[in-house]
């Protein structure tokens, strides 16, 4: 990952994004979680989008993370007429290391998830990380991306 000074502040370039921005500790958990996720657990980085903007109500709020799957139950590509559709698969909420996880965390990844409906969660803060999957099964640790297309 590369980091530089600006101005006086410590920026990291964010490979998402394709752009520099501010490193603060939570922005250093989540680079460091989706290099990790895309190097360890074979997560494309093509499908993962980074400060996905959502509409909650009539506020406007950005989810960290979004992980997505380029395959779809229904209908079928052939249907589509051969376009395959990106649909969210997981939310991936991180805190700064100084950050508990905690209720808290999880109630706002659950705020996001009434709108994008992801059967996953992901909330990490750079020392632990859970996930939450199914009938709020909370497991320690991430998953592999092809557990998640399994349903695990």
């Amino acid at each position: 990952m590369r980091t530089r000074i600006y101005n006086g502040k410590e920026q990291i370039f964010c490979e998402w994004r394709k752009r520099w921005v501010r490193l603060t500790p939570e922005e250093w958990v989540r680079q460091q979680l989706l290099h990790r996720l895309v190097e360890d657990y074979g997560y494309p980085a093509s499908l993962i989008a980074v400060e996905q903007a959502i509409s909650v109500g009539e506020t406007k709020k950005r989810c960290d993370a979004v992980v997505y799957t380029n395959t779809s139950s229904s209908p079928s590509p052939k249907e589509r007429g051969g376009v395959r559709f990106l649909s969210p698969l997981m939310i991936i909420e991180c805190k700064a290391e100084t950050v508990p996880l905690s209720q808290k965390t999880l109630d706002q990844a659950i705020t996001y998830n009434r709108k994008l409906n992801v059967p996953h969660l992901l909330l990490c803060n750079g020392i632990q990380a859970f996930y939450v999957h199914g009938n709020n099964t909370y497991t320690p640790g991430i998953p592999r991306y092809t557990d998640l297309l399994r349903g695990q």
